[in-house]
């Protein structure tokens, strides 16, 4: 596989802050890669395109400064992989919702948003729900780990497990891609699913077929295979 050096991740954890995906954003360009920042509270958390993320004390709300070579898409999978390590350590069997949310029985338990500036850094985000309470509207849709395990769970523990397989991740994604995406597809439950596609303002229905080596979603509509590179994916009734 070939040498690839490893993260020495330092982090810096806050109290409060808007965003870290903003926060890290702020600093990327001054600080090592590796470097995580941690809050115990978001006050506007985001998800893709821009949607609102609950974000209140009990919950890991971290990102991560990368500064790879070259980024690709199919970086944010790393994110997603490392956090369905992490479920596993707790008991708790995940799947990946591509291409950036890790759902547990049905529901949303963590979401991770990638972002950055070409050629100079990428923001990894990643939001797990652990400890905290969910919102009355979202208890039909999302989950959290404290919920499915009954008791309350070390949260210093989860980050320190989720950092150790991000880089673990990270380091194949930069040596070997390829593997990084066997593991995407073993992981990635709505394969041989009916899904709706839903791409800026139209939206289509197919059935997944596979996620290319690119990170790309590979659907049969109506008989024609379409490949989708961006969008979000819902799950239509079985």
């Amino acid at each position: 596989m070939g040498s690839v050096e490893e993260l020495k991740p330092r982090i810096l954890r806050l109290e409060e802050v808007d965003s870290t995906n903003e926060y890290a954003r702020r600093m990327a360009p001054d600080v090592p890669e590796g470097t995580v920042v941690v809050a115990r509270r978001q006050t506007s958390g985001r998800g893709r395109e821009g949607r609102s993320w609950a974000s209140p004390e009990g919950g890991l709300w971290m990102s991560m400064i990368l500064k790879p070579k070259k980024v690709d898409p199919r970086l944010v999978f790393t994110g997603a992989l490392a956090v369905g390590d992490v479920l596993d350590e707790f008991g708790i069997r995940s799947g990946i919702k591509w291409p950036n949310d890790v759902w547990v029985g049905g529901k949303k338990i963590a979401g991770v948003l990638t972002e950055g500036k070409a050629g100079r850094y990428v923001i990894l985000g990643i939001g797990l729900n652990v400890n905290n309470s969910l919102p009355a509207e979202l208890r039909e849709t999302a989950t959290s780990m404290i919920y499915l395990t009954g008791v309350e769970v070390p949260l210093d523990k989860v980050l320190e497990r989720l950092v150790f397989h991000l880089n673990a991740w990270y380091r194949l994604y930069k040596a070997r891609p390829d593997l990084l995406m066997v593991k995407v597809r073993e992981r990635t439950f709505i394969l041989g699913r009916t899904v709706e596609v839903s791409l800026d303002e139209s939206s289509f229905i197919g059935r997944a077929v596979d996620v290319l080596d690119d990170g790309s979603l590979l659907l049969d509509v109506n008989g024609e295979l379409r490949r989708v590179v961006y969008g979000d994916v819902s799950l239509r009734p079985l």
